[in-house]
């Protein structure tokens, strides 16, 4: 294979692709496992409370919707790192220290990023979707699984008048 110039300077532009890459990662100073980092769980449970701010809920729900961003996050390594890779600077940016409604400002100003969609995303589907959020809330849960719910107190609407019903004697008359 023959060098030429145009060869050199791919593989000079992919080398340092490369490296930038790789020294992001170390310096980053996030592990791939979030186990070990709890710094990052911290950050992103802080994350959706101020995205979903909720005084009823206990830090539960909130911990297990982060456990199941941050498996959503990691699909593929790529993917992982530049996740771990915002949260830091979400991190470095101060946003602990944020009180609730210059939190929600910082959220604004990065919410058209694919981390920021991912996190609302995940947590809309996962948050409402936990028992403890639902007892919370005073939603019964489903009912298909205990017969539906015309035989489990459909007809208690005691707050709504009673329904007007009229025979329909056919159309033209």
């Amino acid at each position: 294979m023959e060098t030429t110039k145009r060869r050199l300077i791919i593989g000079s532009a992919t080398a340092t692709l490369m490296a930038s890459t790789f020294a992001k990662i170390a310096f980053a100073k996030l592990p791939l496992a979030v186990e070990e980092d709890s710094t990052a769980k911290k950050i992103l449970v802080r994350m959706i409370r101020v995205m979903f701010p909720h005084k009823k809920f206990a830090d539960g729900p909130y911990e297990r919707t982060a456990d199941a961003v941050f498996v959503a996050a990691g699909k593929t390594p790529a993917d992982k790192i530049a996740f771990l890779t915002a949260l830091r600077e979400l991190e470095e940016s101060g946003f602990m220290q944020l009180d609730d409604k210059a939190a929600y400002a910082s959220l604004k100003k990065i919410e058209a990023t694919p981390f920021f969609k991912l996190v609302k995303g995940t947590t809309v589907t996962t948050l409402y979707d936990d028992p403890e959020v639902w007892k919370a809330l005073g939603y019964e849960g489903p009912s298909f699984d205990q017969g539906g719910y015309v035989t489990r107190g459909f007809n208690d609407l005691d707050w709504l008048p009673e329904p007007r019903i009229e025979e329909y004697a056919g159309a033209g008359q």
